[in-house]
């Protein structure tokens, strides 16, 4: 079995996974960094979203009612720790992609365009016309590849993390185009695998979703949390399962 080995190796790579690979580049130019992923990046399932995505961007919000807002959609289930956290840094997410090239819809006077969506008491989703993940996913893709110390093994299918002494020191993973195996050692392992839509007969997810990660983690010996909470797109069309946005 061939064997390779970097500083970090990121599972997956759609957006979470290129956004871990890009923080983890800039984070010191010095390490060296895996990204695997079953298919070309800009296959990922990121790639599907349509409507937007949330960010506190102008003078009547506030953090604590996007917070409000979040967790009332949860019906108070959510992590709010989580939430808290993620809504704080939301909006300079939002200006990091503008800044890397992400053509946010905007309104007449220029600014970012935001419009209201489900369980909002404002206006906060930002949105890059009816293609907020295409679009969102092609500039990380685009900023990945400027960092050289990033290196894509796509078409790779993980199957096994290795685990030595109860730490995980990186992957095993076949070559889909060749069938050949490697093992893919990591001082650091970032499962960014997305989720599990395709367990159930009927959802709007594609048909890579098949919960890869949580498989790897859980035969691993990890324990999985809130495996129940699962979100189902309330608009599709009929009998297809094909995503209608808000």
């Amino acid at each position: 079995m061939e064997r390779t080995s970097f500083d970090i190796v990121v599972v997956g790579g759609g957006a979470a996974g290129l956004r871990a690979a890009i923080a983890a580049a800039e984070s010191d130019p010095e390490l060296t960094i895996a990204l695997v992923s079953k298919v070309y990046p800009m296959r990922s399932h990121t790639v599907s979203a349509e409507g937007g995505t949330a960010a506190v961007l102008r003078d009547y919000d506030s953090f604590e009612l996007h917070a409000l807002d979040t967790i009332k959609g949860s019906d108070f289930l959510a992590d709010q720790d989580a939430v808290e956290l993620f809504v704080a840094r939301c909006p300079e997410e939002i200006i990091r992609l503008e800044h890397w090239g992400c053509p946010w819809s905007r309104d007449e006077d220029g600014r970012v365009s935001q419009r209201a969506f489900g369980g909002m008491s404002v206006k906060r989703t930002v949105y890059a016309a009816d293609k907020v993940g295409f679009h969102i996913l092609h500039t990380l893709f685009q900023t990945s590849m400027k960092y050289d110390r990033i290196h894509r093994f796509d078409e790779y299918f993980v199957t096994s993390l290795i685990v030595d002494g109860g730490a995980c020191t990186g992957v095993v993973a076949m070559n889909l185009r060749g069938g050949t195996m490697v093992a893919i050692q990591g001082k650091a392992t970032i499962l960014a695998t997305g989720g599990c839509g395709r367990v159930y007969e009927f959802t709007t997810n594609g048909f890579i979703k098949t919960g890869d990660g949580m498989a790897l983690a859980y035969r691993a010996g990890v324990p999985l949390k809130d495996m129940e909470m699962v979100q189902f797109h309330p608009t599709c069309l009929p009998g297809t399962g094909i995503l209608i946005t808000e």
